[in-house]
């Protein structure tokens, strides 16, 4: 009777824990734009000058430029993807006005360093003195100074106009002597001249952080490395069909899950009551794994997710078929659990580690949506295994265990049918 008891408890507090916090987690999973509405764009990235190069190092400080871009339009939380060597794709929700983004994104991130020589004030810096092609590809990096301060190293393609320009801006008041560093009209730093510099090489000193070191570092690279982008492919979806597309997706959801769970009563009994609690775990339990792992939930995501409760329903059926078998040979209800879990497991395993193989193809060679529901596929089968193999068979096996529903009736096999020893 105790372990009658115990079985109740945890499926009672349990059921209080996830009916608590399940609203709050469902909230706050991120939806995707074919979800929540907006639009998303795949750019293809070309250099800017002929003879230039699209790296990898191109490439990503021009995803980290966008992604600056974006947000200074107040548009929040944009997913921004490097894909194959140049291509960059771009989701953005809740966009207000769709085409003054587009056009923002479109241009060329520009570095520029300039100086107030000519200029009404020494703030103005109205003089381009250097563009972002004067740098060499990859040339700032950060160093440290004798103090172990951070500074900022970068080299110049030609050093005698470097030379000339920190030649003249030495010679300035020391309020006239800053090289303002720009990214588009933004300024990032603005470094005083003290003294000819020839070589073409030289530091920015200031006081930074690491972190500020860095990003004045990975600015400058982007700058002598600007990317033309090219749309390739775009999709808008208005808010309001998101928001459709979501409560009919819900709604079909939840009538097929209430369909599998009356099944599994009618059909197994007891054991159907378990797999009801274990597939209410399974759909918590990812819930939450979602809501932790920041993962951003589109339409085919919840395509992967049903598909992933089905299986775990499988997982079940599975087990419980192999029970019902040796109940029917004449075994004792603990016997026949024992059997059955036994025989079930590998085929249950054998089934998710072929949908884990296929789910790691389409990741891995996959693109955008494909990868979202390959990812939150492979996930269905590690809670799968978690809920609805060992949490089902501990659960069933603490009822059993109890001595009360030890009948073969309570799990779905009638007397007849079971054959003489």
């Amino acid at each position: 009777m105790k372990r009658i008891v115990a079985f109740v408890l945890i499926v009672v507090v349990s059921l209080g824990v996830m009916a608590f916090t399940s609203p709050s987690i469902v909230n706050n999973i991120r939806l995707g734009l074919d979800l929540k509405g907006g639009f998303e764009i795949l750019y293809e990235a070309s250099p800017l000058e002929e003879g230039g190069k699209v790296t990898s190092d191109a490439l990503t400080q021009t995803a980290k430029s966008l992604e600056k871009r974006i947000n200074a339009q107040g548009t929040s939380e944009p997913e921004i993807t490097t894909e194959g060597t140049n291509r960059i794709r771009v989701k953005i929700a809740d966009v207000q006005d769709e085409e003054a983004v587009r056009q923002k994104l479109k241009e060329p991130a520009v570095l520029t360093f300039r100086s107030s020589d000519g200029c009404k004030d020494a703030t103005d810096y109205c003089k381009v003195e250097l563009k972002g092609t004067d740098f060499k590809e990859g040339g700032a990096s950060v160093v440290f100074d004798d103090l172990r301060q951070p500074v900022v190293a970068i080299k110049l393609k030609d050093a005698n106009k470097f030379a000339e320009i920190t030649k003249r801006l030495a010679s300035k008041p020391e309020e006239e002597n800053k090289l303002a560093i720009y990214m588009d009209e933004r300024l990032i730093s603005a470094p005083e001249v003290r003294y000819e510099i020839s070589g073409g090489e030289a530091t920015i000193t200031g006081k930074y952080t690491n972190a500020e070191a860095n990003e004045l570092k990975d600015t400058i690279n982007l700058g002598s490395l600007p990317l033309k982008l090219t749309e390739k492919y775009s999709q808008s979806v208005a808010a309001t069909l998101g928001k459709l597309s979501l409560d009919q997706t819900i709604k079909a959801g939840i009538i097929g899950t209430i369909f599998i769970l009356l099944f599994m009563l009618i059909v197994y009994r007891m054991p159907g009551i378990v797999a009801a609690f274990s597939l209410i775990v399974f759909t918590w339990v990812l819930l939450l794994v979602f809501w932790a792992s920041n993962i951003t939930l589109t339409l085919p995501g919840i395509a992967a997710f049903i598909l992933g409760l089905g299986m775990a329903v499988d997982a079940n059926i599975i087990t419980y078929e192999r029970i019902k078998d040796e109940l029917k040979s004449g075994k004792s209800v603990m016997s026949a659990l024992k059997a059955g879990s036994k025989n079930s497991f590998r085929t249950i395993v054998d089934a998710n580690v072929t949908t884990i193989i296929a789910a790691l193809v389409m990741y891995f060679l996959g693109e955008s949506q494909v990868k979202g529901f390959a990812l939150i596929l492979m996930m269905t089968v590690v809670v799968t295994i978690i809920t609805n193999v060992f949490l089902s068979r501990w659960l069933l096996h603490l009822l059993i265990k109890s001595n009360v529903l030890n009948k073969p009736g309570y799990y779905g096999v009638k007397e007849r049918d079971i054959r003489a020893l």
